[in-house]
């Protein structure tokens, strides 16, 4: 018995699914339109009317894999809560999720997709950490911008894209903290 041919939404999250898959194990330079077709019991046409290139499908695909609810820490003091948002991007970056994120990265025309769609999702994690900073009276309000909240991350993000470090050593997370972020934050 043949089942039902799938349409719309459910075609779709069935191609989404097998390329998620076909990226969780063989990274960016494994994914390909024939194979995701296959996993997926479609055909590639099928594929190229949703996603126009094997890029687009690659970003798709690493975005659901990585899109996940975020708890944000709340220790009770700004250096506990920031401490800890770092690392928590440190073990992303360091996961096979960094490994996937680091094969997409290595293509230059890819990498500018990649920049098109960001939409800085995380900046909200950081401002929800000085938000209660500034109700503790750790920090001003002036702090409350959202390219000085992320200041940290990108910084973290500096040693994982331009150093090619994978996994950066804690003292560093906290050479960032107790260095620059926290100086920076206390003088606005």
């Amino acid at each position: 018995m043949v089942g039902a041919r799938r349409r719309g939404a459910a075609l779709e999250e069935a191609i989404l699914q097998a390329a998620v898959e076909e990226l969780t194990e063989s990274g960016y330079p494994g994914l390909t339109m024939d194979r995701v077709a296959k996993r997926a019991g479609t055909n590639k046409n099928a594929i190229y009317r949703r996603w126009p290139n094997r890029a687009a499908l690659g970003i798709a695909a690493y975005h659901r894999l990585t899109t996940t609810t975020v708890e944000v820490p709340d220790t009770g003091e700004l250096r506990g809560d920031v401490l800890e948002l770092l690392r928590m991007a440190n073990r992303t970056w360091s996961s096979p999720y960094g490994e996937i994120l680091r094969g997409l990265l290595a293509d230059p025309d890819l990498l500018e997709r990649m920049r098109e769609r960001s939409t800085d999702d995380g900046a909200w994690m950081w401002l929800t950490v000085l938000g209660r900073a500034v109700a503790r009276g750790e920090v001003r309000p002036g702090a409350l911008h959202p390219r000085v909240a992320t200041v940290a991350v990108a910084l973290l993000r500096n040693e994982f894209v331009t150093r090619g470090v994978p996994n950066a050593p804690d003292d560093v997370l906290v050479e960032i903290v107790d260095e620059v972020y926290l100086p920076l934050l206390r003088s606005r």
